[in-house]
Parts: structure tokens; C-alpha cells; sequence
């Protein structure tokens, strides 16, 4: 009888492991880290000239969130980096001299990025949500920017190169 109960106490105890161990893996959140390319065609930037490309690097290693931005279209192009960090700290990051004040988290298995800044002396807002497909080959952005200029909705998808 006893090594029976000794059986079923190893048996509940491995359960019990395994069932711990499944709920930290289910907890675990996106690594968003590679080199991401838009698909200008499969995306919708509503009133604003669309970029002819634009190529995300991300370095992701929770809660730090590190992003090179290359981007050329009838603006110029750009290159810049943007700092964050996904515990809901206020991060502050420069864009062409125009400064941007974002608050990341994530919600449920999507980042939030909340933006309050200035671009060329327009004040605006912006909420990201960022949604990475299943299989990990496709992050989606969308984004509504409020502005003096007013309201907009943009989406850009990116695929993982």
C-alpha cells in the first residue's frame, strides 16, 4: 500500500510540475526581435503619403525594446532609433529633432505604445497596437493619431525577413 501512495504522490506531485511549468510557458509574452519589412501594398496609411519602403531592426529582450527605423519616400529618408521598455515606464526618444513620450505594456499577448509628442510644432497623440500572427512571420501595427490637423487611423503590416 505504501509504495502505491508513494506512486501517487510522485504522479500528482510530476502533474502538479507540469501543470506550473505549462502556465509560465503560456505566460511567456512575444519576442518581437528581427528584421521586419512593410508590405506597403498590404498596408493603409489613410491621408499620409505612403512610404516607398520602410525596414524595422528589432532587438527585443522583455522589457527592453530597441528599434532601428529606415525609412525613404517623398519625405527623404529617415533613420533613427527608438528606446523602450514594456513595463509602463514613460520613455522619452528624438525623432529629427522633434521630441516623443511613449508608455509601452503589454496587453494580453499585443504592445501598446501611448505617444504624446510634437512634430514640426504639431502637438499629437498616438496609440500603436502591435499583434504578431501565430506563426510569427507577420507583425501588424495599427495606429490612431489625433492631432490639431486632426483624427486618423494608419495600418502597417510587416513581414519578418
Amino acid at each position: 500500500m505504501r509504495g502505491f501512495q508513494t506512486r501517487r504522490s510522485r504522479l500528482f506531485s510530476g502533474l502538479l510540475l507540469l501543470s506550473a511549468f505549462g502556465l509560465v510557458q503560456a505566460q511567456a509574452k512575444p519576442n518581437l526581435s528581427g528584421t521586419w519589412k512593410l508590405n506597403v501594398s498590404k498596408s493603409d496609411f489613410g491621408p499620409m503619403p505612403a512610404p516607398d519602403s520602410e525596414t524595422h531592426k528589432i532587438t527585443h529582450a522583455d522589457p527592453d525594446l530597441k528599434i532601428n527605423i529606415a525609412q525613404s519616400g517623398q519625405m527623404g529618408d529617415l533613420n533613427y532609433d527608438m528606446n523602450y521598455s514594456t513595463d509602463g515606464k514613460e520613455c522619452t526618444n528624438s525623432v529629427a529633432g522633434n521630441e516623443f513620450k511613449s508608455t509601452v505594456k503589454w496587453d494580453s499577448d499585443d504592445l501598446t505604445i501611448d505617444t504624446k509628442g510634437s512634430f514640426n510644432g504639431t502637438d499629437f497623440t498616438a496609440k500603436d497596437r502591435w499583434t504578431l500572427s501565430a506563426d510569427g512571420k507577420t507583425l501588424t501595427v495599427t495606429r490612431h493619431i489625433n492631432s490639431a490637423m486632426g483624427e486618423m487611423d494608419m495600418k502597417e503590416l510587416f513581414e519578418k525577413q
